[in-house]
């Protein structure tokens, strides 16, 4: 009967509840948020050398801010918010700003000195750090500074990444070029000579026949009886 009952419920669950709100429970199940920090007035925040991180060194929590986030590591998780002291979300991973900053940085920070020289960190308000931390990154503002506020402190020589050589191409054996072919003259189209036009002769009027004259034909003789003129 109970697992009846069971069943019914998780069915009528499946149904009710979306699969994406589901799966954004599965994901933040046993995943607790961070303890909010009390502050008397918003935190000062100091720049750790050679990054553009930020740190409020006077609280016991680990308190970061960095590419327009606050940071937060917890209990081995980090955590990000747009605030400093609410709405922490939790955060997958290690922010990549994080590499660059000492495990022993408070200790530096107690004893004004970095990596074994005199450090004249200056405090930065927070409305301050808020309004200018993204054209002093752009700007590269504190390397204008000259040493971050230590002494004596060589920049760090960036290594060019190693070119990576290209292999030799192999040349390939030239192509023996073909003789041209010589083209021929087109022949021109040769123009019909009109042969001239023969004279017609003109036609031959027959010719009528010329009647001979007669000829008279010599008269007999006489017959008797008849009178010969002329006598």
């Amino acid at each position: 009967m109970k697992k009846l009952l069971f069943g019914t419920m998780l069915l009528a669950l499946v149904i009710i509840v979306p699969t994406s709100t589901m799966a954004r429970v599965d994901i933040n199940i046993g995943i607790p948020l961070p303890p909010p920090i009390v502050f008397a007035a918003p935190p000062e925040m100091i720049v750790i050398p050679e990054t553009y991180a930020y740190v409020a060194p006077d609280i016991d929590a680990d308190l970061f801010f960095w590419s327009g986030w606050w940071w937060r590591l917890w209990e081995g998780r980090w955590y990000r918010s747009h605030y400093y002291d609410q709405d922490w979300g939790y955060y997958q991973s290690v922010p990549s700003f994080y590499v660059g900053i000492p495990s022993g940085w408070r200790n530096d920070y107690r004893e004004h000195r970095w990596g074994g020289r005199p450090w004249n960190y200056q405090r930065i308000p927070n409305q301050q750090l808020r309004q200018n931390w993204n054209s002093w990154q752009k700007d590269r503002h504190w390397e204008k500074q000259g040493t971050w506020g230590v002494q004596g402190l060589k920049p760090r020589t960036v290594q060019q990444p190693k070119q990576v050589q290209q292999p030799k191409q192999v040349q390939q054996p030239k192509q023996v070029q073909q003789p041209k072919q010589v083209q021929q003259p087109k022949q021109q189209p040769q123009e019909k000579v009109q042969q001239p036009k023969q004279v017609q002769q003109p036609k031959q009027q027959p010719q009528e026949k010329v009647q001979q004259p007669k000829q008279v034909q010599p008269q007999g003789k006489p017959e008797r009886g008849e009178v010969e003129h002329g006598k």
